[in-house]
């Protein structure tokens, strides 16, 4: 019964130590990463949290223009889906819309379908290209935004006049419909219009920002009366959130998906694609013939025999030791017998040319040569005596 030696490890595996020094740095960028995209998460959610709510009383809400409009007699009603909208529609109701660039091309058309002969009023906040035409024809929005947030009216509308000064600034509009009232404007177009219906008592109030609805911003000029006024004009308020969740949002007709992409992302991936090719170019490696390199310092060869000796003795790789002698044992022996160096590491070339060169023991050679890596230093110091003998026997002959 015989036993194969087992060999020692020819490599010194990392401790726990070792590991955690060199993924420290990593692992506190990642937390720190992890850290600052919590905290953003959390401003944002919370400047974010019940926008436009008359139920919030947030920021950002509009819970005191509903409380103030109840103590003058006007009830507000929340509604989340498009039928609940379209349904409150009538002359005694406001029917607010808080973000109309939610609404898809479908929905647009319902809504202005059950709203233009209705007899009451919509109110519009802040709606952009995608919108405004559709819910009130004969305005759109222009492409620059109003400069100013406080401006003064400079029209005839009563509302507006005995609001005075307010914080309507946003998008401006360019209109085009008949008998409408255009006020607030910055720089020639105006950022509050109301557009009356072709029939019957109705309008439709386009309003450029939705400032004067928060509570942060109703104490503020004119805000409590221009707001108290627009939506106080009927006995009720239908405050319409557009909600993702409404079904008749699935319903987006013919647009495709890049109609859903927001605008500007063409631009973008251009510039992206240009910031890559640049930085290509810049790390992109030269033409040219090889520029050499002036070392600092001269190292001498044995300084780099010895030093990759104790480095293979450190980490007991008498494997690798032991392969790199044979290799280059090999790789010297071969054009001395007539083999060529591409195939020196073949066994079926190089020993029958060296047994007839040197008349020797074929399987010495190859034990010698292609052996097994030696089980301790001894044996190692051994096999290279003995690979310097047969390069000197072969080169004497």
């Amino acid at each position: 019964m015989t036993t194969e030696a087992t060999l020692p490890p020819t490599s010194v595996s990392p401790t726990t130590r070792q590991v955690w020094t060199r993924a420290r740095g990593v692992v506190l960028a990642a937390v720190i990463l992890l850290a600052a995209a919590v905290v953003i998460a959390v401003i944002r959610s919370g400047a974010e949290h019940g926008r436009l709510d008359p139920r919030s009383a947030d920021t950002n809400g509009s819970r005191a223009v509903a409380e103030l409009l109840a103590d003058q007699g006007v009830s507000t009603r929340l509604v989340t889906t498009l039928d609940e909208a379209s349904a409150a529609a009538g002359p005694d109701t406001t029917l607010l819309i808080a973000v109309p660039d939610l609404l898809t091309d479908s929905q647009q058309s319902r809504l202005r379908t059950a709203t233009e002969t209705s007899g009451g009023r919509t109110v519009l906040i802040a709606p952009g290209s995608s919108s405004v035409n559709t819910l009130a024809p004969g305005v759109t929005a222009d492409s620059v935004l109003s400069f100013d947030s406080t401006l003064v009216p400079r029209c005839d509308l009563a509302a507006a006049r005995r609001a005075g000064s307010a914080d309507t600034g946003g998008i401006r509009y360019h209109v085009t419909a008949r008998a409408a009232d255009t006020c607030y404007p910055d720089e020639g177009l105006p950022t509050l219009v109301r557009v009356p219906a072709a029939e019957g008592d109705g309008d439709t109030v386009v309003l450029g920002a939705p400032d004067i609805l928060y509570n942060s911003s109703l104490d503020e000029q004119g805000n409590a009366s221009l707001a108290l006024q627009l939506l106080g004009s009927r006995p009720h308020v239908v405050w319409y959130l557009p909600s993702l969740s409404d079904d008749s949002a699935t319903d987006s007709g013919s647009r495709s998906f890049l109609d859903l992409l927001p605008s500007g992302w063409l631009w973008g991936t251009v510039q992206l694609f240009v910031a890559g090719a640049v930085a290509a170019f810049w790390r992109a490696r030269r033409l040219g013939p090889l520029v050499p390199e002036k070392l600092p310092v001269a190292i001498r060869a044995s300084e780099t025999v010895e030093g990759r000796a104790r480095l293979y003795r450190k980490a007991n790789a008498r494997d690798r030791a032991a392969a790199a002698l044979r290799s280059t044992t090999r790789t010297r022996l071969a054009p001395l017998v007539g083999v060529p160096v591409s195939r020196a590491h073949t066994p079926e070339a190089l020993l029958p040319a060296l047994s007839a060169h040197l008349h020797g023991d074929g399987q010495f050679l190859h034990a010698l040569l292609f052996g097994p890596p030696p089980s301790d230093d001894t044996a190692l110091i051994a096999l290279t005596d003995q690979l310097d003998a047969l390069e000197r026997e072969v080169r004497r002959s």
